[in-house]
């Protein structure tokens, strides 16, 4: 807590003696110091730094510090490293590591879990210049926890994670200085660069920078130009740039490759005589359109009872990728693939990746397969695991398999497809009813040359081909976690913890504003009633964004606490082992190899760690593609406008998403129409004071694109119009939500539907 300003009798500090007026001014600026040093936003300062910020004059320096000083006899204070700061109990400072989100605040995950239930959140203006991975000492504000978890600020760095950051030259001024912007430090921090003679440098240039001087604040970060990256004009450098940026690693080392080459490429008639042989079963993939790695193929029949055998048919890496060997260190320091617009970092070398292990159709090919028996409602009566070989009868993508089930195209395989999702809809129904909710937003793809440059857009909807797969996979990753748990055996669980109490009351404030009623720690069939509703209003995708936003991340783990988004007590990752090093570690487990408790933990932070890294790297990669893209259609045409829906309010302006794009952007209140606006909280929105306009989310507007900043990943956007919803229409629609007299009843089996999920393409959840 806090310590209180004294009030007992100070003794005279002996390096000043001072008069009546000089005493009153030094007792003033000890309260003036103690409760600024203690203010919830301080940072540790220097003595000029204190000056400057206390708005005092020169001549006042001595008696500052002075009075700094006797706080520090009193022990209500510290220095450190020239720097003042406020004296707390130790049972307040943590250690951890920096994770930091793009938009400048981070996560701390504590080196010691059980000091609190969540990572510490450090607010954007309390990370003390740290980056991705440092190792920091926290201080943990108890009295404030936000909706993020519990708050702190960083007091010091412990350790740097990096030698090196990718960054863009940003400005060259007439005396040559170079100033440099890195995604990692954020746009707050300037940096200078020391180059050689020999080196030119221009503005746009992407390099990798050796870090002299980490800075502060305060103070300029100090590199030296290590070596170019590319120009930011130049799109076929795009991932290049991002491999750098988040330390990925790219090329395979000679040895892997050796090794996965060593491989026969056609598999061995005595391996498939020591496995049981399903090449007569009748069984195919299904993927997206720009798939090479087909981790998964499906099989199922009827029989006269009315009971489904369900096969689902897994790559067994397991066979190729063995512990010990190069291809296993290199997969475990991968962790996954990244996948970027037109280009795949695999964990695997493509010897394997996109062939051996890629479950191609009309070849043999090893797997691990998992056959349930399902009755006529759905239910698990039976299953076994068991190593097999297959051969594929087709690769279908998910657009083919949808036309076969629509009747625009023919195929032997229409009958399979019919009944999968036949029984597709038993297991959402299942799942429906334990509490599960499905979204179905859509996913947007960014089509790419093989130059980076970015062509077009692919909407991918989550059709019934997407959601039958989906729903395959889950029930056999539920089925391995079950069994090996039944077994008694450890693995790395697939654990997604339940939201926090503060998150659901704060969603429960923003669905109201939106006539829905939650109570304040609403239940999972609460939830589906309010998505059974808000699906059919335009402010269902914001609803169903804003309550994801909410969620806990879902991460690996040895200990099994459930998957609350799935409302599951035990589930795993099995499904996908040439891209997840989790899944080829659960299917060596299947098979008797074991591995310690220790070691499952430390191979599950790992690849949780590993998994937001990539998120992000292909995040980044995706906006700059979609900036590209809209530049280029805007230079085309200068005029051109563009529909856009709000996606959130804040006190300073509206966020929106181009639709075509699905590209959030910004603006402020003052490029808002000619009025001033309000922002009234509790109904979430913005109203002009003199002409009445409301801006909340969910409405229809329409802009026109003023410029693009390739360096920042900056869009700036002029307000044209609005294209939906006009005053009335708003000021009515929340009395028509609660009646629900407005919004079109929903089909009996759209309300079956009970998938969460994030919005992101199934190869990479």
């Amino acid at each position: 807590m806090p310590k209180k300003p004294t009030t007992s009798k100070k003794k005279e500090s002996p390096r000043f003696q001072k008069t009546g007026k000089q005493k009153k001014l030094f007792n003033n600026l000890i309260r003036t110091v103690q409760q600024f040093i203690q203010g919830r936003s301080f940072v540790p300062l220097t003595l000029g730094e204190l000056l400057t910020r206390l708005h005092l004059p020169e001549e006042h320096r001595e008696i500052l510090a002075d009075a700094l000083d006797f706080l520090a006899e009193q022990n209500i204070i510290e220095i450190s490293s020239g720097r003042y700061a406020c004296k707390q109990s130790t049972a307040d400072i943590v250690t951890g590591t920096m994770h930091l989100h793009p938009r400048g605040f981070g996560f701390v995950k504590l080196d010691d879990t059980s000091l609190y239930l969540q990572d510490i959140f450090i607010p954007k203006h309390l990370t003390q210049n740290a980056v991705d991975g440092d190792a920091v000492e926290v201080l943990v504000n108890n009295e404030s926890i936000s909706e993020k978890g519990p708050e702190g600020r960083v007091i010091s760095i412990l350790s740097r994670a990096r030698t090196h950051l990718a960054g863009i030259v940003k400005e060259i001024n007439r005396q040559e200085r170079i100033t440099a912007y890195a995604p990692m430090l954020g746009l707050a921090q300037r940096i200078t660069v020391e180059t050689t003679e020999d080196v030119e440098l221009q503005v746009g240039d992407r390099i990798v920078m050796e870090v002299l001087e980490w800075g502060s604040k305060e103070q300029p970060t100090i590199c030296r130009f290590s070596h170019h990256l590319g120009h930011i004009s130049d799109p076929s450098r795009d991932v290049y740039a991002a491999i750098e940026e988040f330390e990925l690693r790219g090329d395979f080392p000679t040895k892997v490759v050796k090794e996965a080459q060593q491989y026969n490429p056609k598999v061995s008639i005595s391996e498939i005589r020591k496995r049981e042989d399903f090449r007569k079963m009748t069984c195919f993939t299904i993927d997206p359109d720009t798939a090479r790695d087909f981790d998964d193929a499906v099989s199922l029949t009827k029989n006269s009872q009315g009971h489904y055998s369900l096969g689902v048919h897994i790559a067994d890496v397991s066979y190729y990728v063995r512990p010990g060997t190069a291809l296993d260190d290199e997969a475990q320091l991968r962790c996954n693939s990244t996948y970027f617009p037109g280009q795949c970092i695999p964990m695997l070398p493509k010897e394997l990746s996109d062939n051996l292990c890629s479950l191609k159709p009309k070849l043999n090919r090893l797997t691990v397969s998992v056959l349930m028996e399902f009755d006529a409602e759905g239910n698990l009566l039976d299953y076994r695991i068991a190593r097999s070989v297959i051969k594929s009868a087709k690769r279908f993508t998910y657009r083919e398999a949808k036309a076969v089930l629509d009747g625009k195209k023919r195929s032997p395989h229409r009958a399979a497809l019919e009944l999968m999702v036949e029984l597709c809809g038993l297991l959402k129904r299942k799942r429906y009813e334990r509490g599960s909710i499905e979204f179905g937003l859509p996913e947007l793809v960014v089509l790419v040359d093989e130059q980076g440059v970015p062509q077009k857009t692919d909407y991918v909807v989550y059709d019934i081909t997407h959601q039958l797969v989906e729903e395959f996979m889950l029930k056999a990753n539920e089925t391995v976690a079950w069994h090996l748990s039944k077994e008694g055996k450890d693995l790395t669980y697939r654990v997604h913890d339940e939201p926090s109490e503060e998150n659901m009351k704060d969603f429960a404030l923003l669905a109201g504003a939106f006539g829905f009623h939650l109570s304040e720690t609403p239940t999972p069939k609460e939830i589906q009633k309010l998505f059974d509703e808000a699906m059919d209003t335009p402010y269902g995708q914001y609803l169903a964004t804003s309550y994801i936003r909410r969620m806990r991340l879902a991460v690996y783990s040895s200990e099994n606490i459930g998957h609350y988004g799935l409302s599951l007590t035990h589930y795993c990752h099995f499904t996908s082992p040439i891209r997840r090093y989790v899944d080829l570690v659960v299917h060596r487990i299947l098979f008797h190899e074991i591995h310690d408790k220790a070691k499952l933990e430390l191979i599950s932070e790992q690849c949780s760690e590993q998994e937001r890294i990539s998120a992000k790297a292909e995040s980044s990669v995706v906006l700059l593609k979609k900036l590209r893209l809209i530049d280029t259609m805007q230079k085309k045409d200068p005029h051109k406008q563009h529909e856009a829906v709000v996606t959130r309010i804040k006190n300073f302006g509206i966020y929106f998403e181009i639709l075509e794009l699905m590209l959030e952007s910004y603006l402020h209140v003052s490029e808002l129409e000619s009025d001033y606006y309000i922002f009234e909280e509790a109904n979430a929105l913005l109203r002009g004071r003199n002409q009445g306009r409301v801006y909340r989310a969910g409405d229809r507007i329409t802009v026109m694109l003023k410029d693009v900043d390739f360096i920042t990943l900056d869009s700036k956007w002029e307000l044209i119009g609005d294209t939906i919803h006009d005053r009335q229409i708003a000021e009515k629609s929340k009395k028509k939500r609660v009646k629900h007299s407005s919004f079109p009843s929903k089909s009996k089996e759209s309300r079956k539907k009970a998938n969460f999920q994030k919005k992101t393409p199934r190869k990479q959840r």
